[in-house]
């Protein structure tokens, strides 16, 4: 196998391919690469919802034990963790949907959907939760 980067007489040698480690990270850069994240993890959340459902129909042990962890402190961080992906999936999907059509493609409006989609995540994760201990209390 020839190695990328040798050379032979009189051949420049072949440029190397940019690395995340070269690019200035960008608002926009950012949030694909937490879009792909959340998505990853809204998996594993669809598990533990799916988990909780099986329980809630299984019996009441089953719930008791889901409701359990569910309801614990960690279990509490992890649904709040969901959540924030859920919301920040979500609007960064409308935001690609947006730059599907043609719209928001200019740098400066684009950086700015990047922090929208950002602030709109925690505040409407804060709102649902807000909703939730305000509902079940």
């Amino acid at each position: 196998m020839s190695n990328s980067t040798a050379t032979r007489p009189g051949m420049k040698p072949r440029p190397l391919s940019p690395h995340l480690s070269i690019y200035k990270p960008i608002p926009t850069m950012m949030m694909s690469i937490v879009h792909r994240i959340t998505g990853g993890a809204l998996y594993f959340g669809m598990l533990l919802v799916a988990w909780w459902l099986v329980a809630a129909s299984t019996s009441e042990d089953a719930f008791g034990l889901a409701q359990g962890v569910m309801g614990s402190w960690i279990g509490i961080l992890v649904l709040i963790g969901f959540t924030w992906a859920l919301w920040h999936h979500l609007l960064g999907g409308m935001r690609h949907l947006l730059w599907d059509t043609g719209y928001a493609m200019d740098k400066h409006t684009a950086t700015t959907l990047a922090w929208a989609t950002l602030a709109g995540s925690l505040a409407l994760t804060l709102l649902t939760w807000i909703a939730v201990f305000v509902v079940g209390a």
